[in-house]
């Protein structure tokens, strides 16, 4: 539940709005009002770097684009931010006019070049892809309508998927060698993942070529007995097409999903024997040739194990057993050492931190300590026996990069302390782009040295800055909240000419899912513009992370296993009860509002707290858990027929009797993850109990509600009415 397609990048995403403090030199009233139109069309938005590709040595390159049409991977060096040469470029393509993606084998002398992408899921593409050499600049195709075409470690052979089936284009035998031939749509897959691990497990690519090209590994999905989900999609003919695929609900059969490895000596595929197990999220070679580590998960996916599996003997041993009373997230920093040994993180401890151990499964030592979150591993330089890493040690709302010795010791802070800094280093780990943001300093992103020296600016996005002082806009006031006994984060955003003797309606937001956060110090999204527009209409807005949200350890985060929607939304009740009690807070106008997993969450604030709340918005919600997939439910829920109290006592449709207020209920029709279907039985079950609401149904848009001319715009505007009319204009000033 949770660009540029650039294989194999290094994506420095940045913050996509900004806010400023009120310290302009204007007068309040000489001010701009903020406008949906502006939100929108991308006036607030930073200027942001390229995607950038890390190569070997001290060097980047990026996807350039002139005004001509011409497209180009450039080669820049890291010391100086400077062009070095131009690797490729489309204007000496005779067979390949643009290109959208690129990517290199591991020496740098081939580039995969893709084009003519087709969008499957979130995060699935086919396209056009080429091999193309940059010492002779010949260009070959690999294949059209393929995905995820990957170079062996010997350069002379490409494997890549299609029509459900894996194939290797073998160029120094000018040979094609079709590894599979089962593949059938919505029955079996081959190297490429079903709907919910690429949702949940958030990769595409199955399969992974051995260090000496011998082996591929690849994993099957037997999808023949999971059941199938459709939409009828309108589009723009008389007929609607139907969109038909397996999605596995909480409580149904999953994909049946087995290791295979292809031997390429005797083209013979074997299927690997990794014991009970019920999902397969990652598979990884080590240093060792013959040895990849695959990593298993059991349903309740509290037990991880780690198997050692010998590509020679195609058999498997256990090198880790990993257990927890609730669950274990599955993340990619697992990283082999020259010996071996290996890199893990874990929350075995309460907190999530970086572990060493050898390639027996023997801990060597825990590097990270204390009562807080590491939330990123970035690499191990083996010269300098150090680790790069990102966490948030100087406060929960903050991120901080930092270096380690492999011992534990030497630990030092390379970024600013406060605010979001998150870092993309090099390939060979000497150097960094820092990217740095508060809610009062948009993106600058700065060249750092390994060791944290600060090297040059590359942007700052000052223009912006100085730019938004003509605007009406007010500083999210950032404090803690004690709510059920816990402190919880909160940021509040009021009226610029805010006077605490007069009385304002509230408006609070929030996502509150599992691991989340919404209180950060960062630079703002286009939500927060919006809130801030709504602010300068007359009301504050506040957004609090409850129980279940992320960064604050294990036992906070997990609290909600078994119940997701109670703890949740009992914090933002008693949040909204207390907050009530300030002076200048309209108890009898207080609204609530989120998307997805939030709108879950605002929809059960608004029944259950009927007493406190009276409007909320709802954006396609999950209704009730039993209709969302399995790997992400059962993970926080178990199954419905282990759990059927906790998916009942927390489903909103179960309270439709209690709804008082006014209630707006948002969704698309073409939404692949969070199914209409949850919309469709709130509104029956709200119809059943005669409540009368309101609700935009949107044909054919997927999850975010964003494709189309003025989507975001009509939707943004639909929900700008419907808190003017039923909180703004209803208090009393």
């Amino acid at each position: 539940m949770k660009n540029t397609i650039i294989l194999g990048t290094i994506l420095l995403m940045i913050g996509c709005t900004k806010s400023t403090s009120n310290t302009s030199t204007k007068a309040t009233s000489d001010k701009k009002e903020i406008t949906l139109e502006e939100i929108w069309d991308g006036t607030f938005s930073p200027e942001r770097m390229n995607a950038l590709n890390s190569m070997n040595g001290d060097f980047y390159s990026l996807l350039n684009n002139d005004k001509d049409g011409i497209t180009t991977v450039d080669k820049y060096s890291y010391a100086t931010l400077e062009k070095v040469e131009t690797i490729v470029s489309s204007a000496d393509l005779n067979d390949l006019t643009s290109f959208s993606s690129y990517s290199f084998n591991n020496d740098e002398t081939k580039i995969i070049l893709g084009t003519d992408f087709k969008k499957i899921f979130r995060h699935s593409y086919s396209g056009t892809f080429y091999a193309y050499d940059v010492a002779s600049k010949n260009l070959t195709l690999i294949g059209k309508d393929i995905q995820e075409p990957i170079f062996s470690p010997d350069n002379e052979k490409v494997a890549y998927a299609k029509d459900n089936n894996i194939f290797i284009k073998d160029f120094s035998k000018n040979a094609l060698i079709q590894v599979t031939k089962d593949g059938k749509k919505n029955h079996i897959i081959n190297g490429i993942t079903d709907w919910v691990y690429e949702e949940e497990f958030a990769f595409v690519r199955a399969f992974e070529w051995s260090n000496n090209s011998q082996y591929l590994a690849f994993l099957r999905f037997d999808e023949t007995d999971v059941p199938t989900f459709s939409m009828d999609l309108v589009g723009s003919e008389n007929y609607p097409d139907q969109l038909v695929f397996k999605y596995p609900k909480a409580g149904e059969k999953n994909a049946n999903v087995t290791l295979q490895m292809f031997t390429l000596s005797n083209r013979i595929t074997k299927k690997i024997a990794l014991g009970d197990y019920e999902y397969i999220p990652r598979i990884k070679w080590s240093n060792n040739d013959a040895i990849l580590v695959a990593t298993t998960l059991n349903r309740h996916q509290n037990e991880l194990k780690l198997h050692k599996v010998n590509a020679l003997r195609t058999s498997s041993t256990i090198l880790l057993n990993e257990t927890d009373k609730a669950y274990i997230d599955i993340t990619d920093n697992l990283t082999f050492l020259v010996d071996n040994s290996f890199i893990w993180t874990s929350e075995k401890d309460g907190f999530n931190h970086i572990y060493h151990y050898d390639f027996n499964g023997n801990l060597i030592n825990q590097i990270t300590k204390g009562n807080w979150e590491v939330t990123n591993y970035y690499g191990f330089n083996d010269t300098k026996k150090t680790i790069y890493y990102q966490s948030v040690e100087n406060g929960s709302i903050n991120r901080g990069v930092y270096s380690i010795d492999l011992d534990g010791e030497n630990k030092k802070l390379l970024s600013n302390k406060d605010g979001q800094n998150n870092a993309a280093f090099s390939t060979n780990l000497n150097f960094f782009i820092n990217t740095y943001s508060t809610s009062e300093i948009p993106p600058i992103y700065s060249l750092y040295t390994a060791e944290g020296e600060m090297l040059k600016v590359i942007k700052d996005n000052a223009e912006l800055k100085e730019d938004l002082t003509a605007y009406k806009m007010s500083p999210k006031e950032f404090s803690t909240i004690n709510i059920n006994g816990n402190d919880l984060n909160m940021w509040m955003i009021k009226p610029l000419d805010f006077d605490e003797n007069k009385q304002y309606p509230m408006f609070m937001f929030q996502y509150s899912g599992p691991g989340s956060q919404q209180v950060g110090n960062k630079w703002n999204a286009a939500n927060d513009y919006w809130h801030n527009m709504l602010a300068q209409k007359g009301m504050i807005v506040v957004c609090v992370d409850g129980r279940g949200t992320g960064l604050k350890g294990a036992a906070f985060k997990k609290v909600t296993q078994k119940e997701l929607g109670k703890f949740e939304v009992e914090d933002q009740i008693a949040a909204a009860k207390k907050l009530a009690e300030r002076s200048y807070i309209d108890k009898n106008n207080i609204g609530i509002w989120g998307w997805s997993y939030g709108g879950f969450m605002s929809t059960n604030c608004l029944l259950k707290g009927n007493d406190i709340f009276s409007t909320a918005i709802a954006v396609a919600p999950v209704t009730s858990w039993r209709f969302y997939d399995s790997v992400y439910t059962e993970r926080y829920m178990q199954t419905p027929q282990e759990n059927a109290s906790g998916y009942d006592d927390n489903s909103p449709i179960n309270y439709a009797d209690k709804l008082e207020g006014n209630y707006l209920l948002v969704h698309g029709t073409g939404d692949d993850n969070v199914h209409v279907q949850n919309s469709f039985r709130m509104t029956n079950a709200l119809i059943d109990a005669n409540k009368q609401f309101d609700q935009f149904i949107v044909p054919d848009r997927t999850h975010s509600i964003s494709r189309g001319k003025n989507m975001r715009l009509n939707l943004y505007t639909k929900m700008t009415n419907f808190v003017e009319e039923h909180l703004i204009n209803t208090t009393t000033k």
